[in-house]
């Protein structure tokens, strides 16, 4: 049968094993379990395997022993992963093995490799753009309802529709899927369904496709159209998935359509690692591979190489796991607890500080935070003790301005280039003009990021052992593609879903108070255990140190009203330090939900105020309060002019709800400010003069 010219191509790179690769080379260096799964061949196998453990070694020593051993040719393997980073990764490795051709992609860009090319003849005209954002169309959408959704909003609805979509429901089922999976949505769900709907119908109108579009059509043409199905099948006949515990209900459909009734299929996943449940994920194919396939081989890696005993031992106790450490022994990883969040940030910032010092690159350093919000404290505190940071989840860094500018100028080099210089010299030479220099800038602004990223391109310069500026210029190229981003060298800063599939040397997991993890809306047991799993995807991205803290206050002077996390009372016997004080946790928070219900009520109403905003308020928000409109629209515009100055969100100088509030009471002295929810010492300080003078402005009008 013919095969579609798009997907030969993926074969025609090589469909023959380099001979100089053998059975004994591939299996070499694997231990008992890693063996096991590379020399199981035939599907269905399902291979467990623990944080650590080696699990990418494992199947791509499968797949190449699979190729050697003649069972499946390259080109009719695809290798299923979740990142274009681990597909890229993948690729890498079976190159090395001698099995080029072996195609590795995520579900989307299988699914849109697919559809690019049977669209047109399944379909007719070419396939509809695929957004690149959401937001855009649902800003139009809730216009058109007459709902007023600020931008983070929008992204929170964005997430519930992904959801949805995920698990293949439509908009009229989301106020009874939220109901019955106990969820908080963003909005009242009738309005959430409304906008859902309406997305749904401007996405038809406007010709447009979105992720989740191209796993529902591709499954749509596999299942409607035997020819297309058939052409497929033939083509990709042995599958491999990795991360097969993050599987959703939609990714599950078409990897059956896929299969179309066979069983080659390989799967690898660990059920601790379960942390996107909240995006429609299941562990539920994983733990079942088994009822579906009962003649499954399954296959447990127990053995960890990335941690420390120390280390592993606080892994294994918070999941009651079975790793068995294969490193020397290590330091004892610490619990510590501090005042407040500014103290806990300073503490860390040293500590890390010192770790450079001592001659860990700073790059070998993470700290990790439940939410993306915590991470303005961070970077204050690393700027300020001089330490570089990179903050993981931001911008692409292919997609940076001075990366770009970097890659013209080297395109424009090489095709120019007749010396024979190192290949290092000759791209630091082409970068100084965009403002590589051999000294870092100092501080930790925009010039110091732009050092960085240029710096970092100079560094893979250096590690290349072969070839010149046109063989570096295409490992751009091709890692441009995969958003394959070279190590930056500062202390990553992520939250501790973002850290998934990556390690350190040394990790700081901070912020550890119970109502940010778990985090304070998760409530059913389910919800509680993946907060579980959360911290231990966390504790095993360390290799060696490992440092736990938590903050009894969020601000200095602050209420000391947290606790530490229900969590660490498992671990004390594996830690130093302690930190966790004689009072439980859970009589902590306790207590301070009494002390809320018995002060933090509306003064309009009365209902007891739940919301960090509705206190900063001191009423509901739905609820009247008599805002000086003029006064509120300067401490806005004042606020984006700071926001600027300091190279800050906005929320960080004062949250809406705070200058609402200060609108509202227009204070006149530094005391009255300060009563105000959201003015701690250090805003009092830092913004109490300017944000007077405003109030001053318009004339006295304290609310008491």
């Amino acid at each position: 049968m013919t095969r579609p010219d798009v997907l030969a191509s993926d074969v025609l790179a090589s469909d023959v094993l380099a001979s100089d690769v053998s059975a004994s080379d591939i299996l070499a260096g694997l231990d008992p379990e890693q063996r096991a799964a590379a020399e199981a061949v035939r599907g269905p196998v399902c291979i467990l395997a623990g944080a650590g453990t080696g699990k990418t070694r494992a199947i791509t020593h499968r797949i190449a022993f699979a190729v050697h051993e003649g069972v499946v040719a390259p080109g009719h393997v695809l290798a299923v992963t979740f990142t274009t980073r681990a597909a890229g990764e993948l690729r890498g490795r079976l190159r090395q093995l001698g099995a080029q051709g072996v195609q590795a992609r995520t579900f989307h860009a299988a699914a849109l490799r697919q559809l690019q090319y049977f669209w047109p003849r399944a379909v007719g005209g070419e396939l509809p753009s695929v957004l690149k954002s959401k937001v855009p169309l649902l800003a139009e959408v809730t216009g058109r309802l007459r709902l007023s959704l600020s931008p983070s909003e929008l992204r929170d609805v964005a997430g519930e529709i992904e959801w949805m979509k995920a698990l293949q429901r439509p908009p009229d089922d989301y106020p009874a899927s939220v109901e019955l999976e106990h969820r908080v949505p963003p909005r009242p769900a009738a309005d959430v369904a409304a906008i859902y709907a309406g997305y749904e119908d401007l996405k038809v109108r406007k010709n447009l496709f979105d992720f989740e579009d191209l796993l529902l059509h591709a499954t749509a043409l596999l299942e409607t159209e035997p020819e297309i199905a058939a052409q497929v099948r033939e083509q990709y006949r042995y599958f491999v998935v990795d991360e097969y515990q993050d599987v959703n209900p939609a990714q599950q459909r078409l990897l059956d359509a896929w299969l179309g009734g066979r069983d080659d299929l390989c799967v690898v996943g660990d059920p601790e690692q379960t942390i996107y449940s909240f995006a429609g994920a299941s562990p539920s194919y994983l733990l079942g591979f088994r009822t579906r396939y009962p003649k499954a081989t399954v296959v447990q890696l127990v053995r960890d190489y990335r941690s420390t005993p120390q280390v592993v031992a606080v892994a294994n106790r918070l999941a009651d796991g079975k790793l068995v450490a294969q490193r020397q022994p290590g330091p004892t990883p610490t619990l510590t607890s501090h005042d407040d969040e500014v103290a806990e940030a300073a503490a860390v910032a040293t500590k890390a500080a010192k770790l450079i010092a001592d001659g860990l690159p700073a790059s070998e350093i993470a700290v990790l935070f439940r939410i993306n919000a915590q991470s303005q404290t961070y970077e204050q505190a690393l700027a300020e003790a001089g330490v570089p940071y990179v903050l993981r989840g931001g911008e692409r860094f292919f997609e940076r301005p001075e990366v770009r500018e970097a890659m013209f100028l080297l395109r424009g080099a090489a095709r120019s280039v007749s010396d024979d210089a190192p290949l290092g010299e000759s791209v630091r030479a082409v970068l100084a003009s965009a403002g590589l220099s051999s000294v870092a800038p100092a501080g930790a602004g925009a010039a110091r990021e732009r050092w960085e990223s240029l710096a970092a391109l100079a560094r893979l310069a250096d590690d290349r052992t072969e070839g010149g500026l046109p063989e570096f210029v295409a490992e751009l190229e091709e890692r441009a593609a995969l958003q394959h981003a070279p190590v930056v060298d500062g202390v990553t800063l992520a939250s501790l879903h973002a850290a998934k599939g990556l390690e350190w040397e040394a990790v700081f997991i901070v912020g550890l108070a119970d109502g940010t993890l778990p985090i304070v809306y998760a409530e059913t047991p389910d919800q509680i255990a993946e907060e579980r799993r959360l911290l231990y995807v966390g504790i095993t991205r360390a290799r060696v140190t490992l440092a736990l803290s938590w903050a009894a206050a969020r601000t200095p002077g602050g209420r000391a009203s947290r606790g530490p996390s229900r969590f660490l009372e498992a671990l004390r016997a594996e830690l130093a330090g302690g930190g966790v004080g004689a009072t439980s946790s859970k009589r902590v928070i306790a207590g301070r939900r009494e002390r809320v219900s018995a002060s933090a009520r509306c003064r309009v109403c009365g209902r007891v105020l739940t919301g960090g905003a509705e206190r900063k308020l001191g009423r509901c928000v739905d609820c009247p309060g008599d805002v000086d409109e003029a006064l509120f629209e300067k401490l806005r515009d004042w606020r984006l002019d700071r926001s600027r100055e300091l190279k800050q969100p906005a929320f960080c100088v004062f949250t809406d709800a705070t200058l609402t509030r200060i609108a509202e009471v227009r204070p006149l002295t530094r005391s009255q400010l300060a009563s105000i929810g959201g003015v701690g010492p250090a805003k009092l300080e830092a913004f109490g003069d300017d944000v007077l003078a405003l109030c001053a402005d318009g004339g006295p009008k304290l609310i008491e």
